[in-house]
């Protein structure tokens, strides 16, 4: 077997691993995929999930938020509000 020869049977041989290399990734990606749609195919449809943690979302009150009816201390409410006169505010900001 002289040189070229060689060379063509280590580059064939090269092409045929990276084929089969190929091949087993796709392989292994089709049973991926495959393996979700039976996963999906046995769950409840989105759209009753949906609706049942809207009913327990809506009924219960958001426990980080206070409940109040108006504000706790009414002091605040002036570093919120605008000038009650524009003309007795020297302010650069407002």
């Amino acid at each position: 077997m002289n040189q070229q020869q060689q060379a063509a049977s280590s580059t064939n041989t090269r092409g045929k691993h990276r084929i089969l290399a190929e091949l087993k990734r796709l392989e292994q990606e089709t049973r991926f995929l495959e393996e979700e749609l039976e996963k999906l195919e046995k769950m409840e449809k989105v759209s009753a999930a949906c609706k049942e943690l809207q009913s327990i979302v809506e009924v219960r009150p958001d426990p980080l938020l206070p409940e109040t009816n108006g504000p706790v201390n009414p002091s605040w409410d002036r570093w919120f509000e605008g000038p009650q006169d524009s003309k007795g505010c020297r302010c650069w900001i407002l």
